[in-house]
């Protein structure tokens, strides 16, 4: 028998209080700029054992204009930025060179918390996307090493035999360099922080960089 997507959907429900708390969120307590509190929300949803917390989406568009998202992983926030990598040559690499601006969202359902990130993105220094890299796990060195990210794949195996050669490089050589890996730096414009309530009374704290300071507003949910 076929599944009823409505009626699956229908049955589930948002922040369940067995696996979700909520917690309360003044932001009037807020701090003045949005990487302090990033960083705090960061810990908290560590804390409270949410799965990958560190995985992001990622919204580019194209040369054509239209959106794209997926999901990758964030290697930092700092005050250069929000880092992330991949390959310039990658699908995500070619539209971020065509349109060099983004938007990360971040998901964390164990607190019904969300951040939302936009701004101009700019490849970091080839010596800082190689540290970066290198300062990572064999699997990462190895999966940076097969390449190719995008292209068509003409077969399963053809990727067996490239992986398994990157793999070996990886081992014998772990500072081999990857030329097209690069480490991405998207500098906030606007910074969204949605803390989820139980009434539906969400609290929307945006931050938005305006005339060299961050300006802070609240937002109906």
């Amino acid at each position: 028998m076929g599944t009823d997507l409505h009626e699956l959907l229908r049955s589930l429900r948002v922040w369940d209080p067995a696996v979700t708390e909520l917690p309360p969120f003044d932001p009037a307590a807020a701090p003045d700029t949005p990487l302090p509190l990033f960083t705090a929300w960061f810990a908290e949803a560590v804390a409270a054992g949410q799965p990958e917390p560190h995985t992001m989406s990622l919204a580019t568009a194209g040369e054509d204009g239209r959106p794209d998202v997926r999901i990758v992983m964030l290697h930092g926030a700092d005050a250069a930025g929000w880092s992330f990598a991949t390959h310039a040559t990658s699908r995500k690499g070619r539209q971020l060179a065509e349109r060099p601006y983004a938007a990360l969202a971040f998901y964390w359902p164990v607190l019904g918390r969300q951040v939302r990130v936009r701004g101009p993105v700019t490849a970091a220094p080839p010596e800082q996307g190689h540290a970066d890299l290198h300062a990572r796990s064999t699997g990462a060195l190895a999966a940076a090493l097969t390449g190719r990210q995008s292209d068509v794949l003409p077969s399963s195996e053809e990727l067996r035999r490239a992986s398994e050669a990157a793999w070996q490089r990886a081992r014998e050589d772990p500072t081999a360099p990857a030329p097209t890996w690069t480490l991405y730096r998207l500098r906030p414009q606007e910074v969204e922080f949605f803390q989820g309530d139980a009434d539906r009374r969400h609290v929307r704290l945006d931050y938005t960089y305006r005339d060299g300071r961050w300006v802070r507003d609240l937002l109906w949910p």
